[in-house]
């Protein structure tokens, strides 16, 4: 019998690497300038996203969640050594929060609401970002998070398991990433005016 999660996973898989090659061209190019705080803190909360999904058997449409976090840790790396280092406090208190909310998810141990903070958690890292790229909407690669919805929204009906704990992370990421895209196209048509 053919198993159309397993090819969905596949699928995801695929469009995830492919979305990250204009992505870290772009990056290296110094056209896009993603911000440290914001992929730092992914790295973190799709590892535990990752870990949660893994422990209530989601199968094929975990795989991208696992690749996500290996290549946000890659990215907020190279975002530290090459980008800028002076923060306003806006975005050392999204960081901070993100960070609080961590601890809450170590004090939980409980993979339902792990992902419930870690899903508030990235909507608070992603505010960094949606703040620079607001004010300079080129520095960002829209193709890459026009992808990442479309991979996480293949990684949805991919999954094994239908908990709360497997699919509320990868659901608010097709949405952030969407609402993300459509603000850089709204700016930069605005600024092209």
């Amino acid at each position: 019998m053919f198993d159309y999660k397993l090819l969905l996973g596949i699928l995801a898989v695929i469009i995830g690497i492919l979305s990250y090659i204009p992505y870290f061209r772009d990056l290296f190019a110094g056209k896009t300038k993603p911000h440290a705080f914001s992929w730092f803190v992914w790295a973190i909360l799709t590892g535990i996203a990752f870990a949660a999904q893994i422990n209530q058997h989601a199968g094929p449409g975990a795989w991208i969640t696992g690749i996500t976090a290996l290549v946000c840790l890659i990215v907020s790396i190279i975002s530290i050594i090459k980008g800028k280092r002076d923060f306003p406090l806006f975005d050392w208190l999204c960081l901070i929060s993100s960070f609080f909310a961590i601890v809450l998810w170590w004090y939980t141990k409980n993979p339902t609401a792990s992902v419930i903070l870690i899903t508030i958690t990235d909507a608070l890292a992603f505010l960094p970002t949606f703040r620079k790229s607001y004010h300079s909407p080129h520095e960002e690669t829209a193709i890459m998070f026009a992808f990442a919805s479309v991979k996480f929204a293949l990684a949805l009906v991919a999954l094994q398991t239908y908990t709360i704990a497997t699919y509320l992370y990868p659901a608010s990421l097709v949405f952030m990433n969407g609402i993300f895209v459509a603000m850089l196209i709204i700016r930069r048509k605005q600024l092209r005016k």
